[in-house]
C-alpha cells in the first residue's frame, strides 16, 4: 500500500474508520465541533475505497436539540441492520455526556436516539469505543473522570467500560480498566477541576483490539497538544479486566512524537491492520488523519509509525 501522511489534508481529529460493504468510511472531530461552532449537522464523514484516497462525504449527525456547544469523538457500530453513532456532547471542555444516534445507512442521516449518561451522576464521560465480543455482545468502552488516588492511582480522565444493555442503553454497572500511573500521562499541573486545584493526568481515546485470544485496549494518554502525548495499551484476558500496562512506564509504545516531523499521534482505530490516527501539522495549526501499518510483535502491539 503506497500513501503518503496525512491521508486527508483538512481538519480531522479522533478519526474513527469502518468499512461497510466495498467501501471505507471514516468520522471524526472537525474544527466546528471541536471549537463549540457546530452547524446543524455534525460530525465530518468521508468515503475511500482504498483507505488511502479519501473525499468528503458531507457531516453525518443532525445536530440535537440538547445543551451543548462541543461534539467530539465520534464512533459507529452497526447492528441489526441499523448504524449507531456514538458521541459525546458539552459545553467546551466541561459537563461531557455520551449519546448515541442511528441510521439505516452508514453516511446518515443519524438521528440523535437519547444520552448514556448524564452529567449530574457523570460529570465528564467522553471518546465513545463501541466493541463487539465473539459472543456477540457488545460493551461501550469511554473515558471518565476520576478524582480519588487509590493504589497509588493518579487523578484525572481514566478508561471505564460498560456493556451495553441495548445498543441505546448502558448498564449501570462499569468496571475500571485503567487509571494513570505514570509521569507521561500528566495533562496539566495545577489545573482547577471541581472546586479544587490537581495534577491532572488523562488517558482517553480507547479502542480495543482481540488478538490470540487476549483483549488489547488503545488509548492514547497525556497532553493531545504537547510532544508528550501518544498511544499505549493495556492488556486483559477477559472483555470486563482487569487490565494491566507493565511494560509502560517509560512512555507510549504505540506511537509518539517524532520531534520536528509529527507532533502529538493520537486517539487511534485499527481496520484491517493499519492503524487510523490523528496528529498535529509542525505548525501545530491542525490536526490530520494519518494512517500506518499495524502489528502484533512479541513485545505487543506496535505501529510502523508515525510516518
Amino acid at each position: 500500500m503506497r500513501y503518503s501522511n496525512p491521508v486527508y489534508p483538512e481538519y480531522f481529529a479522533d478519526p474513527f474508520a469502518w468499512r461497510s460493504g466495498d467501501e471505507y468510511f471514516a468520522i471524526g472531530t472537525g474544527a466546528e465541533e471541536a471549537g463549540g461552532k457546530a452547524a446543524s449537522k455534525v460530525f465530518p464523514l468521508l468515503r475511500s475505497r482504498d483507505l488511502v484516497h479519501w473525499k468528503d462525504a458531507g457531516h453525518a449527525l443532525v445536530r440535537p436539540d440538547v445543551a451543548g456547544d462541543t461534539f467530539w469523538a465520534p464512533e459507529v457500530a452497526y447492528e441489526g441492520g441499523r448504524f449507531y453513532l456514538y458521541y459525546s456532547i458539552g459545553r467546551g471542555d466541561k459537563e461531557h455526556q455520551l449519546r448515541v444516534a442511528v441510521s439505516d445507512k452508514p453516511e446518515g442521516p443519524y438521528l440523535d436516539h437519547g444520552a448514556l449518561t448524564n452529567v449530574a451522576e457523570v460529570p465528564f464521560a467522553i471518546d465513545a469505543h463501541p466493541f463487539r465480543d465473539d459472543d456477540g455482545r457488545w460493551y461501550l468502552f469511554h473515558a471518565r473522570d476520576f478524582l480519588d488516588t487509590q493504589s497509588d492511582a493518579r487523578v484525572g480522565t481514566a478508561l471505564v467500560v460498560h456493556e451495553l444493555e441495548t445498543m441505546t442503553r448502558l448498564s449501570t454497572h462499569g468496571r475500571t480498566v485503567m487509571r494513570a500511573h505514570h509521569n507521561w500521562q500528566l495533562f496539566k499541573k495545577h489545573r482547577p477541576m471541581y472546586g479544587r486545584v490537581f495534577d491532572w493526568y488523562t488517558l482517553e481515546g480507547p479502542f480495543v483490539v482481540k488478538h490470540d485470544g487476549l483483549y488489547f485496549c488503545l488509548y492514547s494518554g497525556g497532553c493531545w497538544e504537547k510532544e508528550t502525548y501518544g498511544v499505549d495499551y493495556c492488556v486483559a484476558d477477559h472483555v470486563l479486566g482487569p487490565y494491566a500496562d507493565r511494560g509502560g512506564e517509560r512512555g507510549p509504545r504505540v506511537l509518539r512524537t517524532v520531534p520536528k516531523r509529527v507532533i502529538g499521534p493520537g486517539h487511534c482505530s485499527v481496520i484491517e491492520d493499519v492503524l487510523v490516527y490523528h496528529a498535529w501539522d509542525t505548525g501545530m495549526t491542525k490536526r490530520t488523519m494519518r494512517i500506518d501499518p499495524f502489528l502484533f510483535t512479541n513485545e505487543g502491539p506496535r505501529c510502523e509509525g508515525p510516518t
